[in-house]
């Protein structure tokens, strides 16, 4: 039986790529690299901000100086810019709303920055008592390694077979096989199913609400 679920932000829970992609384009065009239409950044993300602006800049310039650099600009620029374009997808409020009334406990596991994925739950799901909420953090592993997924487990006392994980990228199929968890990938974020399929995912779902039928 589920007693958790762990959402991904970014794809998963919040259409955040418009906000990405126009405050990092604003860092390249302050430095004077080009930038890229937003489609691009659906495969520059997921791994992380640093890796977000390396694969952002060109091949040339892919240096920790230059990507620290940029790095600073696009999160100045990004925390005034954050909310502009980003929505939750379809069915989403709706899905915590009901995972919430029926005592199964919610969280967030996130690669973007901590601050930014906690600001970001706090300012779309308000009424929502997320049990941990967790964003990339200074001198802690990122996604694809487990250790988030069993901060998380330990925080709301579940264990692997009563944990459901649910995102949208390559990375969190390999986050949610890495911590021997239940995962459902899903197919409105920013990865193709081609990607999650080869990476090992096996259950897919394309509205939100598909969720709850898995827990029955």
């Amino acid at each position: 039986m589920i007693k958790l679920v762990i959402f991904d932000l970014d794809g998963t829970l919040l259409d955040t790529i418009y906000d990405l992609a126009h405050s990092c384009n604003y860092a390249l065009e302050l430095h004077h690299y080009p930038t890229h239409p937003i489609e691009a950044y659906r495969f520059f993300v997921g791994n992380g901000m640093n890796k977000l602006v390396e694969r952002a800049l060109p091949e040339s310039d892919r240096n920790p100086a230059t990507i620290a650099k940029v790095k600073r600009d696009f999160l100045l620029y990004y925390a005034d810019h954050s909310t502009e374009f980003t929505r939750p997808y379809p069915g989403i409020t709706e899905l915590l709303e009901t995972l919430q009334v029926k005592g199964i406990k919610l969280a967030v596991a996130s690669n973007k920055i901590d601050s930014a994925t906690k600001y970001l739950i706090k300012r779309f799901f308000p009424q929502i008592a997320f049990s941990t909420v967790l964003g990339q953090r200074e001198d802690f592993p990122i996604k694809p390694d487990p250790a988030i997924v069993y901060e998380i487990m330990k925080n709301a006392d579940t264990d692997k077979g009563e944990t459901l994980y649910v995102g949208d990228s390559g990375v969190d199929v390999d986050t949610a096989l890495n911590a021997e968890v239940s995962l459902v990938s899903v197919l409105w974020g920013f990865r193709p199913k081609e990607e999650l399929q080869a990476k090992g995912a096996t259950l897919f779902i394309e509205r939100a609400e598909e969720i709850l039928g898995l827990l029955k």
